[in-house]
């Protein structure tokens, strides 16, 4: 990781690294930045003050980082190699300090979107960058942090000059098991080296992309869903590897407004028990549409089903007759504010990816158009707020908090006068990982919603404390896991209906602990593992029932709680 990408993380600003390095500023530049140069940058007013803040510390000896434990350990690793196109007839044309300093920019450009995304940089090779995601810590998303990051690198190196010429880069990425840990010889120690396949795949994998391009392979592929609009390329003889590799090309991050609907699409079983659940939803509804606005918050940890419970609850209702606003916050931009509101107000203005700014402000000033009295201040904070140009309206002048609380105040306003023109269903998912902005809106929608026909329900996990409970208007719910008959109907159901041997079953329901994502992943991993013939209504062992590894699903996530849980993680293990 560069210098200034280590500073800029280390204060939680990396997602100002790209923009800084575009503009060449380096540590050296850094401390005579002033107000006015970072608000250019794009920093917003707590942003630079924290900055700004920091550059006037007296320097001090940079803190330890945490220990990392030289014992090698197996674990599930998304692998990331960049590759600058074309650095051999570059070297040719330019001058070796002039290279040396395109080279370097490169380097911070890469580093900083890897870093951006959570990912630890390997290696610098020349003109390469092997980046890990899942190492030194674990993230339940890793594959999609690391197309996130790889996108955002080769579109930033697009924006990088030399010899009168722009500079193109090109990325693999794959995901697959490793031992990585500190290998130390008698003349030489490395500090995370990886045995396995997966980091020269991945370096396979960069040489066939084109200029600008991403592509990964089948395991990637999977565990990020519908996450991002992909091309098949099909099957590559890649050196090395027995097998043709099947390859996919990474266009864009796909719209969507759902996590859930990402990843899992129309792939999935019968919905199972939840039974109480739905009947509360229901009732809060009947209060809703008697008028009485209500908040159901619905808590329970990783794989319960609280998505599955609203998007059930949502297809129930007709459709023709209620109004839904879907926000959905994201692990990968909870320092991005507002961010799940300016998602549904794009898609809610139903912006297209290559749609023109003038395009995106007429689509996006129909529906605000007899929402509000004041129709061009309202269309100057949303429109700045989706970083579109002003127009013809008049410049607002508000101090940045003013400007922000009359935000605050008009998303409000949207849904009120969404809820006037009938009953409207608005669901935040996530809340765990919401940005401070955006709660702050919910503050005021939460206050706002009882006396409006609104059902606003919430879901997160239990590290998430909502401060709205004293409300009267709001329910606190959490959920269950669910009981053995309930797990034994969905392990059924993704065996096709057909029932699978008592011991296989008896060990899938003992070692998924009630977690509905967790019996659907395992029992999908036995059905896939070939240790099951498959007769007419029923599985049977072929073999002696070997230990069930972990799904490749589940690995991330897993692995980011022991992660969190240093102390003990040897023991877990």
């Amino acid at each position: 990781m560069s210098e200034l990408a280590a500073f800029l993380d280390r204060l939680g600003l990396g997602q100002h690294t790209a923009a800084m390095v575009e503009n060449d500023i380096d540590v050296d530049i850094l401390p005579q930045l002033t107000d006015a140069d970072l608000k250019e940058l794009g920093l917003s007013l707590g942003h630079r003050r924290k900055l700004l803040a920091a550059l006037q510390e007296p320097a001090t000896e940079p803190e330890a980082a945490p220990a990392r434990e030289a014992e090698a350990e197996r674990r599930q690793l998304t692998v990331m190699f960049c590759d600058l196109v074309g650095s051999t007839q570059l070297s040719e044309a330019i001058d070796p300090e002039e290279l040396r300093n395109v080279l370097s920019r490169y380097h911070d450009t890469v580093t900083g979107a890897v870093a951006t995304h959570g990912g630890h940089v390997a290696k610098l090779l020349g003109d390469g960058v092997l980046a890990y995601f899942g190492w030194p810590a674990a993230h339940e998303d890793d594959a999609g942090r690391a197309v996130r990051a790889a996108l955002a690198a080769v579109s930033a190196v697009d924006r990088i000059q030399a010899d009168g010429a722009r500079l193109a880069a090109r990325a693999g990425i794959t995901t697959g098991p490793v031992v990585i840990g500190d290998m130390i010889g008698e003349t030489a120690r490395e500090e995370g080296a990886v045995a396995g396949a997966t980091p020269n795949l991945a370096a396979r994998l960069q040489g066939l992309a084109a200029p600008g391009e991403v592509v990964i392979q089948a395991n990637t592929r999977r565990l990020i869903g519908g996450a991002f609009e992909l091309d098949d390329i099909g099957p590559h003889d890649l050196k090395g590897f027995a097998d043709p590799v099947q390859v996919w090309r990474v266009r864009r991050a796909a719209r969507s407004s759902n996590r859930f609907e990402a990843m899992h699409g129309a792939a999935l079983t019968d919905f199972v028990g939840r039974a109480y659940e739905i009947g509360l939803l229901e009732d809060r509804w009947r209060q809703v549409q008697e008028g009485e606005g209500q908040v159901l918050l619905l808590s329970g940890e990783a794989g319960l089903g609280k998505s599955r419970i609203l998007r059930e609850f949502s297809n129930g209702l007709n459709a023709a007759q209620v109004q839904v606003l879907r926000y959905q916050c994201s692990q990968h931009e909870i320092n991005a504010a507002f961010q799940p509101l300016i998602a549904e107000l794009e898609d809610s203005a139903g912006f297209l990816p290559d749609d023109s700014a003038a395009t995106r402000r007429e689509k996006l000033k129909r529906p605000l158009t007899g929402m509000f009295d004041d129709l061009p201040e309202a269309m100057a904070l949303f429109a700045g707020l989706l970083g579109l140009p002003a127009g013809d309206d008049p410049p607002i002048e508000m101090a940045p908090q003013r400007r922000k609380q009359r935000l605050i105040w008009l998303i409000a306003e949207r849904i009120a006068a969404l809820a006037r023109g009938g009953p409207l269903l608005m669901l935040v998912e996530d809340l765990h990982w919401i940005d401070p902005s955006t709660l702050e809106a919910l503050d005021a929608v939460v206050e706002r919603v009882q006396d409006l026909p609104v059902l606003a329900v919430m879901t997160f996990r239990p590290e998430f404390q909502p401060h709205w409970t004293s409300f009267g208007h709001v329910t606190l719910h959490s959920l269950n896991r669910l009981g053995r008959s309930e797990r034994r109907a969905i392990a059924e159901r993704v065996a096709g209906g057909k029932s699978l041997p008592d011991e296989v079953l008896d060990r899938i329901l003992e070692q998924t602990d009630g977690i509905p994502l967790f019996v659907e992943e395992l029992t999908k991993t036995v059905l896939e593992a070939g240790i099951l013939d498959e007769r007419d209504d029923r599985y049977v062992l072929s073999g002696p029932l070997p230990a069930l590894a972990i799904p490749a699903t589940l690995q991330d996530s897993l692995m980011a709680r022991l992660d969190r849980l240093a102390p003990v993680k040897r023991v877990i293990q």
